[in-house]
Parts: C-alpha cells; structure tokens; sequence
C-alpha cells in the first residue's frame, strides 16, 4: 500500500488568501523589533511573499514561518535566509538610538515601517502591519498578534530580529561589558546589573528611565 503524501497546512494565511481572494496581489507584512529595549537600534521589516500558488508548492517551509518570538535563534536565522530568498522583495530598516531618544519610542516605531515599506520595489497594494497602522497612502490592516495570525507579518518579524540579534552582536564586540549578544540590548537583570556597574554607553537609549537613573550616578564608558 502506497502511503498518501500529505500537504503541510500553512495555518497563518487567512489574511492573505482572503485578499488574493479580491484580486489583490502584492501583500507587504510589516513587523519591527526592539521597541522595549533599553540599547540599540530599532528596526522594522517589511516583506511581499510569492504569490499563493508558490507559497502552496513550498507549503513545507512556509509552514514553519511562524512569530520569530516562538522560534529558537538558530532556527531563526536559517529561516530569515530562506524568507530572503523565496520572497518577491523583502527590506528592513533602523532607527538608531540618538534618533530614538529624539523621537520618542511610539514614532520611531512608525517611522522605521515607513521606511522599510518604502525600500519595496514593487510598492505593495496592501499592507498587514502587526498591532498598529502607519502614515501611508497604500491600504492597510493592523492586525493584534499579526506575528501570530499572518504569514506575512510573521516572515516580516523574523527578518527584523534576525536583523536586528546580528547588529547588537556587532555591538558586543565595541562594547563587552553590557553582554550584548546575549540580551540584544532588553532590560535583563544581568544587562541592570552592568549598567549600575558602568553607566551607560552610546548605544543605550537615555529617555528609558533605567538607563536614565543608571546614568545619573555611575561611570560613563564612551
């Protein structure tokens, strides 16, 4: 007896088949990263995914593109790869801390979309942004959990954390006494601890409070 090959489910594409559904084609997921650390850069990705008949012939590994949050870092990055080269366009963008610091966490979360969906060639017709909406003529829909409940959103969130992990591992090597590459920069009692120890650096955002009271009394390193 032959065995039946089944078909892996691809359970987050609700959002997307029900626009193919309405004759749109080009679907951007948009998600960011870093908002909630005390150092280093935000950043934001956007991604188009192939067209569904793609997506289904591939359904094997779209099916395992979940929110990066659930995902162990190794698996992460081979998957960031393989979202880089299956996607039609794919763009990420930063917001570093002196800018940050300048535009509050709320706008700099905004603004760095804004950027990544701009870098998108084509120009997406619709946008599937996690949580929230962004100053943008293209329709778009905020989607609670989209990390969760789209593909696209999801591809979109592994981009930036992969992005994002690799950038504050480059920073550790500048900056060894924070641990960087372990915390990536959030609020951790070992990241506390080293800011207490040493005062913040350049890379630590001064309008979060932590990193504000650990600048009033403790040591600057540059």
């Amino acid at each position: 007896m032959t065995a039946i090959e089944t078909v892996p489910e691809i359970t987050t594409l609700t959002y997307e088949r029900d626009l193919f559904d309405s004759d749109v084609r080009i679907v951007a997921g948009v998600d960011e990263v870093g908002r909630g650390a005390l150092a280093g850069p935000l950043v934001a990705a956007a991604v188009i995914l192939p067209p569904l008949p793609e997506l289904m012939r591939e359904a094997g590994f779209w099916s395992t593109v979940k929110d990066s949050k659930t995902i162990p870092a190794a698996r992460r990055e081979l998957l960031a790869a393989g979202i880089m080269e299956r996607a039609v366009c794919w763009a990420t963008a930063g917001i570093d801390v002196e800018e940050l610091d300048d535009l509050g966490v709320g706008a700099a979360n905004r603004i760095a979309m804004e950027r990544a969906v701009l870098a998108l060639d084509p120009e997406p017709e619709v946008l599937l942004i996690d949580a929230m909406t962004i100053d943008s003529s293209i329709w778009q829909i905020g989607i609670i959990d989209g990390d969760a409940l789209s593909l696209s959103v999801a591809a979109a969130s592994i981009v930036a954390k992969v992005t994002r992990d690799a950038i504050m591992v480059d920073f550790d090597a500048t900056h060894p006494v924070y641990g960087f590459a372990r915390h990536k920069g959030y609020g951790v009692p070992t990241h506390l601890a080293a800011l207490r120890e040493h005062g913040p650096c350049t890379l630590h955002r001064r309008s979060f409070a932590p990193v504000r009271l650990a600048g009033s009394d403790g040591p600057h390193e540059p």
